[in-house]
């Protein structure tokens, strides 16, 4: 039986990166106690970002800019946020990924070991042959009461991955998983915030005692030891966890993969595989990595890196993501982005936001998939397609074949930034983009500031919220642009 494991891997970290002094300071009335955790900077989505539109970026990364994307058959999200509470979550992003009708999809939520445990589902899931090629991601992006150590702890991010049997870099050796219902916070259908228990209890009763022992099951089915670990992943909120559960396992400390806790912050469901992600971009032929997560349980997966680790190039490190974050010291901008705070939206917020459902089904390659058309005759591109082509002196009747922008290389035409309109991060930028090849959208812009937009820019195309209608409790998708 050929070898299952991990060929690609890539992680996404939204642009803005909150200064944890910000948050502390702000509440240092009402909270002196978390003065101390005001060091570093945690991952911060923009306003138009969720778990859905953070793992499309991510998968993006993986797929890269090849319009025929069937080889993929299986998809994977996980998280603890997702947008909707019933509706397919990876249905959207299929949509958005425009991956063919006939790939399967599969939510998989509830706890925090979802994106391990999602792994584990795709590899079984090739293992055996009823997949050739299977994606996994997991993103998360939650709320955290104002003054809460969960404000300063948490972080927004999402990971891809693909699971095959080809050109693998991580070969999959076993795994081990226990379900637990050890609960050290719950969230009940129409909470916005999690109920966290106590701190000492979560660490000495449930990291300290359950990883361990999903560790100890898994070295007695691979019959290893920890000296023989090289990378030891366990993502926690708590200082020095991780190299305990190391040494009860007989695990080297030195081998503790850093958790990321003062530049991204803890990602939730993602953030095992976030820092696996990392560990590829610096590893080494015959390398064996171990994946832990914790919550409700513990998942533990073995990985021994192969010869094709050398010539792993992502598209961008997780390190250069961190690198290139903008950081951001406005508490307030932060509030407002989640929606924490009930600000004054003026009357030309006060709209309808009802989405046609039967529109959005009609013209779904279009709206979730960014798909125009391409005259067969002409050679014409333009968005939307039509029945009738908009070449000016050949303008054909049903000759259109579906034509993707989603991937193409774009320039800004024209601009404005609007401070009449309403925008939850004004002034509202908006414009006309000229796509390479042909075409042009009028389009949203965003992941900008005042005066960082010109015509001539160079910019991308990205899946992000449209707008949110509250009366319903609908989301609806559409693509930005950002500068490249």
């Amino acid at each position: 039986m050929s070898d299952v494991g991990i060929s690609s891997i890539a992680g996404y970290l939204p642009r803005l990166r909150l200064s944890k002094k910000s948050v502390s300071q702000a509440n240092a009335w009402l909270a002196p106690n978390l003065v101390g955790k005001g060091k570093g900077t945690r991952a911060m989505a923009n306003w138009d970002e969720d778990s859905v539109t953070m793992s499309v970026e991510a998968i993006r990364r993986i797929l890269g800019t090849n319009d025929d994307r069937s080889h993929v058959d299986s998809l994977f999200f996980a998280s603890t946020t997702m947008p909707f509470s019933d509706r397919l979550n990876s249905g959207i992003i299929r949509a958005a990924l425009t991956l063919e009708e006939q790939t399967e999809c599969i939510d998989i939520a509830s706890t925090l070991k979802s994106g391990t445990s999602a792994l584990i589902q795709a590899l079984d899931k090739v293992k055996s042959g009823n997949s050739k090629y299977s994606i996994v991601s997991a993103a998360d992006k939650r709320k955290a009461r104002a003054a809460s150590p969960q404000e300063l702890d948490f972080g927004d991010a999402s990971v891809a991955l693909s699971v095959d049997t080809d050109n693998l870099i991580a070969k999959y050796i076993n795994s081990s998983s226990l379900s637990i219902d050890f609960i050290d916070h719950f969230r009940q259908p129409g909470e916005e915030f999690d109920y966290n228990w106590e701190e000492r209890w979560i660490r000495d009763e449930g990291f300290l005692k359950i990883v361990p022992k999903a560790i100890n099951d898994l070295f007695d089915k691979t019959d290893i030891d920890g000296s023989e670990i090289d990378h030891f992943i366990i993502p926690s909120v708590f200082p020095r966890v991780d190299q305990m559960i190391a040494k009860k396992c007989g695990i080297d400390p030195d081998k503790v993969v850093g958790n990321m806790a003062l530049t991204v912050g803890n990602t939730g469901s993602a953030h095992s595989l976030l820092m696996l992600a990392s560990v590829l971009e610096r590893a080494k032929p015959g390398e064996k990595i171990l994946v832990c997560s914790f919550g409700n349980g513990s998942d533990a997966i073995l990985f021994e890196t192969t010869d094709n680790i050398k010539n792993f190039k992502p598209h961008q490190t997780i390190e250069n993501l961190i690198e290139t974050g903008v950081e951001e010291n406005n508490y307030l901008k932060y509030l407002t982005f989640n929606d924490l705070v009930k600000w004054e939206k003026g009357m030309r917020g006060e709209q309808d936001r009802k989405t046609a459902l039967t529109t959005l089904y009609r013209h779904n390659d279009a709206i979730m998939g960014l798909v125009g058309g391409k005259c067969s005759k002409t050679g014409t591109i333009q968005y939307p397609a039509s029945p009738i082509s908009v070449s000016p002196n050949s303008p054909e009747l049903n000759t259109q074949q579906p034509y993707k922008f989603a991937e193409r290389k774009a320039k800004i035409l024209s601009w404005s930034a609007d401070y009449l309109s309403f925008s939850i991060n004004p002034p509202n930028h908006y414009g006309v983009v000229d796509f390479e090849g042909g075409g042009r959208i009028m389009i949203d812009f965003t992941d900008i500031e005042k005066g960082e937009i010109d015509s001539g820019m160079e910019v991308k195309m990205v899946f992000r919220v449209k707008i949110v209608d509250d009366i319903r409790g609908f989301t609806r998708y559409f693509w930005k642009a950002i500068p490249v």
